[in-house]
């Protein structure tokens, strides 16, 4: 009987039946659309007109799709190929929450392959904003609920710049479980882990406190199962923040090298001049000729009054530190004004209650390692840069995840 059939009849039968309403059933017809013509089942016996296309108007329950089939065992059937299908690749049967994979799902190291280890995706944390020498990232767990289960993530972090080899510079590796967790680690870098907006997620993070301001970093997270097989890589490059400057105290001692050109120079005030440019980071270097040259430049720029008050070898020697300054800080230190501040940002704080023994890392769960977790604090030192005082721009990190 088509559909439209049945729906007639029954409400044929509530309008004829006014002594007795069938129990449990309201009929509202409207129509949505037709059939298209090429349909053949569509058409009613004898009318001309194409029957109204069924719309699906809500769903108010929604069950699995074996749960409609009648017959136990294929219920059971379509059950197990379902699971498989999802959660083991379909070459694999599911057992409780873990995948027992067929024969011939063994990869070529003859690890277990139908349930697949998810890539971790890594990112700059959100509430913790990059400075010149704090970096917070972090991570959502990529174990499943059925499956594949994940004993640890590894992180590498590298400085990367012209003067380093890439391929024989490896940087450090961190293991999140036996270094993060245990407290084998340096206090320059902080784990923690807390859920994200459904309790089951949880977010993984690790916090770098003692980077090198103005650096080019590359930071490479990858899971591990309790197989043994690792994930894809996940890869974030990022430079940090320009060092601080104080800019006070740039302009001080641009005053003081003019004072100390100024006139015949003795060789007093030559070493006194030499030792002052030579003790100040690279950056306030930059500043301090900055401010000379806003200042002073009409008696001769800071570069050539260097040579000529310092003599070559020791002006190349201060001035070649300005080329450690990169062009996107460099650019900033320009600026009109500088200003310093420094925020204050929490972050967790997280240690492994239980002591993972020796050799059997690989069959530990991580999700079920039993951690204390506290907020601690943390100081980021800023500059804010501007083109007129009381009006200035923060700049961020240049970040990109490949």
């Amino acid at each position: 009987m088509p559909f439209i059939t049945y729906l007639s009849g029954l409400l044929t039968a509530q309008m004829l039946s006014d002594d007795q309403l069938i129990s449990g059933v309201e009929i509202r017809c409207e129509e949505k659309g037709r059939c298209p013509s090429t349909c053949h089942l569509c058409r009613r016996p004898g009318k001309e007109q194409l029957s109204p296309t069924p719309v699906l108007l809500e769903i108010n329950h929604v069950v699995p799709l074996y749960t409609l089939i009648q017959d136990n065992g294929t219920k059971e059937a379509f059950k197990s190929a379902l699971m498989s299908s999802y959660w083991c690749s379909g070459k694999g049967d599911v057992i409780d929450d873990w995948c027992r994979c067929d024969l011939s799902a063994f990869d070529a190291s003859g690890l277990p392959s139908c349930s697949p280890l998810p890539q971790p995706v890594l990112r700059l944390s959100p509430t913790v904003e990059p400075s010149s020498t704090v970096v917070s990232l972090e991570w959502v767990d990529v174990q499943p609920a059925i499956g594949t289960k994940v004993s640890d993530y590894i992180l590498q972090h590298k400085k990367v710049d012209e003067y380093t080899d890439t391929d024989l510079y490896t940087g450090e590796f961190l293991s999140f479980a036996d270094d993060l967790l245990s407290g084998l680690g340096t206090s320059c870098v902080a784990a923690g882990r807390s859920h994200g907006e459904v309790p089951e997620v949880s977010i993984y993070s690790v916090i770098f406190k003692c980077l090198e301001p103005d650096g080019l970093y590359k930071f490479t997270l990858y899971a591990v199962d309790t197989r043994g097989r690792h994930s894809e890589l996940s890869t974030v490059t990022l430079r940090t923040a320009c060092p601080l400057v104080d800019d006070n105290k740039a302009e001080e001692i641009a005053d003081k090298i003019y004072n100390l050109y100024n006139g015949y120079t003795s060789g007093k005030e030559q070493q006194t001049a030499y030792n002052t440019l030579m003790e100040v980071s690279a950056s306030m270097l930059f500043r301090v000729q900055h401010h000379y040259n806003s200042h002073y430049e009409k008696f001769g720029d800071f570069v050539w009054r260097s040579e000529d008050e310092l003599g070559p070898r020791k002006a190349h020697l201060i001035l070649r530190r300005l080329e450690r300054v990169s062009s996107h800080c460099s650019s900033l230190l320009r600026s009109a004004y500088i200003q310093s501040r420094v925020d204050t940002v929490p972050y967790l704080f997280c240690r492994s209650e239980e002591v993972r023994p020796a050799g059997m890392v690989w069959y530990s769960v991580l999700k079920d390692t039993k951690i204390t977790c506290e907020e601690k604090m943390v100081s980021m030192a800023r500059n804010t840069y501007g083109e007129s005082k009381g009006r200035y721009y923060l700049t961020l990190s240049n970040v990109s995840p490949f």
